[in-house]
């Protein structure tokens, strides 16, 4: 049976699997403290031109975001997230059990919308000024996925837009990555690596679905912002084992191996996306990245459902339902050939 449910349906790349075989008996420090991750660490800097910067790793995304978040927010402060947003939908409410409110903004295709978020920070400001802080949640942090959860991509003007909100409105930018190279490796991206590092205060690099068994690498940019390793040991996202997730992070960023496996995921799925079109498929929206929502028609669900895997999104009237197939940095073209066959 074919998959497309997700982009972590497979272990890791073959070169994490190699490496970790070469050096499964070597004993080595924990916790961080490995040679491994301090290379990881370094290569990861490097690659974000940023030689400084405080990097790292945890096990998993909903950990990160929970951590990164509860580092920077005071009691009574809250996160600002794109309706649609990983840690608005997908969560279980792990932001607001570490007592932190998310306040979620409207969105078109997974993207924020800018003007609509400058009038609703505008409007509490003055709102606040009037009656007087103490009496809300404050926002203090603007969280944004890239790509998002529907595929989407925000571009270059739209990042140093969000950057402006956030200086006037003193907040810190935090941009979750958990499918940071497929965002990257779109042929439409006009962001760099770079680019993320000096416009974020914190932003994380995906393992999970881009390569790695697990694990996610937190870039902190900003130099008066820190994540303590103590607040990482307490949510349980601290590795006894931490060379495990070094020896991954070193692969993917050796020999521009994240970025290469990335753009294989993108270009698998655009492939998929113009056969979609050109067999007369609605496409829900337009998606330049690993994932693609196409409209099926409900009576045609049954059979697909049981020659290969999607993931359900939505109805999207009577007689049609939103699904959506996702590639990886495993995906084949033969695999692809097989589900444009099927369609």
């Amino acid at each position: 049976m074919l998959k497309f449910s997700c982009d972590y349906m497979e272990g890791a790349h073959p070169a994490i699997l190699k490496r970790l075989g070469e050096i499964n008996l070597d004993k080595n420090d924990g916790y961080g403290y490995d040679p491994y991750t301090q290379m990881a660490r370094e290569k990861i800097r490097k690659a974000c031109g940023l030689p400084d910067a405080e990097v790292h790793l945890l096990v998993g995304g909903t950990q990160t975001n929970t951590i990164v978040l509860d580092a920077l927010l005071r009691h009574n402060e809250g996160v600002m997230a794109a309706q649609t947003g990983h840690i608005n939908v997908h969560e279980a409410g792990a932001i607001e059990a570490c007592g932190h409110k998310v306040m979620p903004v409207a969105t078109s295709n997974g993207k924020i919308l800018i003007p609509e978020l400058a009038h609703h920070l505008a409007e509490l400001k003055a709102e606040y000024d009037v009656i007087g802080w103490e009496h809300y949640v404050v926002p203090r942090v603007l969280y944004i996925s890239f790509p998002t959860e529907l595929g989407s991509l925000y571009t270059l003007d739209e990042l140093l837009q969000l950057r402006a909100l956030c200086d006037q409105y003193h907040l810190y930018l935090f941009l979750d990555g958990a499918r940071l190279g497929y965002g990257l490796m779109s042929p439409t991206c006009d962001i760099t690596l770079h680019d993320i590092a000096r416009l974020c205060d914190v932003f994380y690099i995906g393992g999970t679905k881009v390569g790695a068994l697990f694990g996610e690498a937190v870039v902190v940019t900003n130099p008066s912002v820190t994540i303590p390793r103590a607040l990482i040991k307490q949510r349980g996202a601290m590795l006894a084992k931490g060379w495990l997730l070094g020896v991954q992070f070193d692969t993917l960023f050796t020999d521009n191996t994240y970025f290469d496996i990335a753009r294989n995921a993108v270009s698998q799925a655009l492939r998929l996306r113009d056969a979609l079109v050109r067999k007369g498929y609605r496409m829900y929206l337009d998606s330049p990245t690993n994932q693609q929502f196409v409209v099926v028609p409900n009576a045609q669900l049954p059979q697909l459902a049981q020659e290969v895997g999607f993931d359900t999104i939505s109805a999207y009237d009577d007689q049609h339902t939103v699904i959506r197939f996702c590639t990886s940095w495993a995906t084949t073209t033969a695999q692809v050939d097989q589900l444009m066959a099927l369609l």
